[in-house]
């Protein structure tokens, strides 16, 4: 229950796609695999290095295309967009309805409108680097 002592967790929601591809290792070759990888880094790191609220986070995945069929794991749940993952991440992003929310992204077109949804941005850099 939430509430002015235990106040809901903020939502980071995550563009598996464009973290996929801001690194240049060969993930064209095995999306989904790549989404696997990224899905089990935010589990075992539990968000941003040094995001704008204090964690835990919720953690989103939200993929698309290729990258579909990747499972939720403890620590992170992955929404499959069933067209554009952007759209799908604006729609939670105004869903949020108040609540902290931070979008992972480069793209600046989705910025813009997660912003104009109150919710604040950071690009792939702001998640760590690290792997399990």
């Amino acid at each position: 229950m939430d509430t002015e002592e235990n106040p809901p967790r903020p939502l980071l929601l995550v563009d598996g796609a464009n973290v996929v591809g801001s690194v240049p290792d060969g993930w064209w070759r095995d999306r989904r695999g790549a989404a696997e990888r990224l899905r089990d880094r935010l589990a075992a790191d539990g968000g941003p290095v040094d995001g704008p609220w204090p964690g835990p986070y919720e953690i989103v995945l939200v993929v698309e295309g290729r990258a579909r069929g990747v499972a939720s794991v403890p620590g992170v749940r992955v929404a499959e967009a069933a067209g554009s993952g952007d759209d799908l991440i604006a729609e939670l992003a105004r869903n949020a309805h108040g609540r902290p929310c931070l979008v992972i992204t480069a793209d600046r077109e989705l910025r813009r409108r997660v912003e104009e949804a109150g919710a604040r941005c950071a690009g792939p850099r702001a998640l760590p680097r690290t792997t399990p």
